[in-house]
């Protein structure tokens, strides 16, 4: 407060601004309370005519508030008293522009307006007293506005020099603020970067330890609990790549005992399907020789019915042949009869010839040669009927064979007939096994196509199941370069938060969160920034003064 005294004694010195130019402000005291109002009311016309000075007031209420702040302000000012309330008017003007941003520019344009209208006043207030007739009027003239130019030099050099006052403490405070971000900034980036030295040595128990400031507290329990997140996911990873690998060497296995099955049902499959070819080959034969053995039995079955035909005609030919025979046996007999009838009368005229002597001589050589003729044809018929009763037995024997002949042709031809139906039926079930067959051999060359593409797949899946064990082994050396969390003297803590996905993508990342932070304190925020402050403008700062 002395200093504030003393420079404010000061300035009044340097001035000149002592009682007798006080006592000429004092003086115009009643010009100056009047004529404030509407030299503000000008200042104010421009302030709402000017974007930027406008933007400091919220609405007219606030503008009023501090013009009469300001009309206050004045007539102590124009009092004279520049004590201790004069001192905490101009200190609150003046931090009250610091605190708002208001440059000493539109400071020091607002009393150009004032000041202007405030001497303008006063020149017309003493003209017609002093220029006119009287000596020395003109002189006190100006040893007023004299005294009012002073005083609103003063009040303008002291709110500035507040002002400026005011921009310096916040500038120190905020370099000091600053300086000791940097240095908590420092000490953090040094324990972070301990902690991501050990995580890249592959160290997941290293952690942010220690009391941290409280703008990086969130920082180290991110950090910290994204490493424990990565820890757990680490061991379940391990975990987890031991029991794929150990699926993997399964798989292979199984893959590569499938291959070799199949590679031999494929095999087997194609012989079948050669075999089967084969088979319906010859099943196609078959058919087509059943139908052309049942076309021959067919004819077959014709020719023995046509066979049955003669057989009945020879039949009745023999038959025909047995009644012809009788009827010669009967004729022989009538022959028999006459030659025994001509042996008897050739015999009668023999013995009448030998009666009549010399002249029956050769009625007995006649009657002899008739007897001898008779004799021979009674032998004749007697041969012949023999021959005819044989050839009749030999004729009714042949008519019961040929009868028998035709029984059996009948029975033949009704079992050709049954054969025929037969063959017929085992034509046709050949053809339809020859259909069958074709579609079966068709499927089965199906099949053997889709083998042989198994088998390809097989292969392939076996080739990638050995990848697969491959990366598995590559992928098990990489999760062992990680240390667990058994080397940070605490047992790896269970996190059931890693069974639900869904949490933690509805989560963003603690590490991009902690890596956005530190870019933000780089960027411009503490450290590399504008070292004074950003004052916004408050409203509630005008009713200050």
């Amino acid at each position: 407060m002395a200093q504030q005294d003393k420079a404010l004694d000061e300035r009044l010195n340097f001035l000149g601004l002592d009682n007798a130019a006080r006592g000429r402000l004092r003086g115009l005291q009643p010009v100056i309370r009047r004529e404030i109002g509407p030299a503000l009311e000008i200042f104010y016309r421009e302030v709402r005519a000017h974007p930027h000075t406008r933007s400091f007031f919220k609405d007219e209420r606030h503008i009023e508030s501090a013009a009469g702040r300001q009309s206050h302000h004045w007539e102590i000012i124009a009092s004279g008293d520049y004590g201790q309330a004069y001192v905490d008017g101009v200190e609150a003007i003046g931090q009250a522009h610091a605190r708002l941003g208001l440059e000493p520019r539109w400071y020091i344009g607002g009393y150009a307006l004032v000041g202007e209208h405030l001497m303008k006043s006063v020149i017309k207030e003493a003209w017609p007293k002093s220029m006119l007739g009287k000596s020395g009027s003109a002189e006190a003239a100006g040893e007023q506005i004299g005294a009012l130019l002073k005083a609103i030099l003063l009040d303008m050099d002291f709110a500035i020099s507040i002002y400026l006052s005011a921009l310096q403490t916040e500038r120190d405070e905020a370099e000091r603020v600053r300086q000791a971000a940097e240095q908590r900034q420092t000490d953090m980036l040094a324990v972070l970067d301990a902690a991501l030295e050990r995580l890249a040595r592959g160290d997941l128990a290293a952690r942010l330890d220690g009391e941290q400031a409280p703008e990086f507290r969130t920082l180290q329990q991110n950090f910290n609990a994204a490493l424990a997140a990565l820890e757990d996911a680490m061991q379940a990873v391990g975990s987890s790549t031991g029991a794929i690998n150990a699926g993997a060497d399964n798989i292979a296995s199984a893959a590569d005992d499938m291959a070799r099955r199949t590679e031999q049902q494929a095999a087997s499959l194609e012989e079948t399907a050669a075999a089967l070819d084969e088979l319906t080959v010859a099943v196609r034969k078959s058919a087509d020789g059943a139908t052309q053995a049942a076309g021959l039995v067919t004819g077959a079955r014709q020719e023995a019915e046509q066979s049955g035909q003669v057989m009945g005609e020879a039949v009745t030919a023999m038959n025909q042949i047995a009644d012809s025979s009788g009827q010669i046996s009967q004729i022989i007999g009538v022959i028999d009869e006459i030659a025994f009838q001509t042996n008897l009368l050739a015999l009668n005229a023999g013995v009448e010839a030998a009666r009549a002597g010399e002249a029956g001589k050769g009625f007995a050589v006649v009657a002899s040669e008739v007897r001898g003729l008779a004799q021979r044809s009674a032998e004749a018929a007697k041969e012949i009927k023999a021959l005819i009763t044989a050839s009749s037995r030999q004729v009714g024997e042949g008519v019961r064979l040929v009868g028998e002949t035709g029984d059996a042709l009948r029975r033949i031809i009704s079992r050709v007939e049954e054969v025929d139906s037969l063959v017929s039926e085992i034509a046709a079930s050949s053809r339809e096994q020859s259909t069958g067959l074709n579609e079966v051999n068709t499927a089965v060359n199906q099949m053997d196509q889709v083998t042989q593409q198994n088998a390809a797949m097989v292969e392939e899946t076996s080739a990638a199941s050995q990848s697969l064990k491959s990366e598995m082994d590559v992928l098990l050396r990489l999760v062992s370069a990680f240390n667990g969390g058994q080397a940070h003297g605490a047992p790896a803590r269970s996190r059931p938060e890693l069974a639900d996905p869904q949490r933690h993508v509805a989560t963003r990342p603690a590490v991009l969160q902690a890596r956005e932070r530190l870019a933000s304190f780089k960027g411009g925020g503490l450290a590399g920034g504008n070292a004074a402050p950003a004052l916004a403008a408050r409203s509630d700062d005008w009713e200050e003064f």
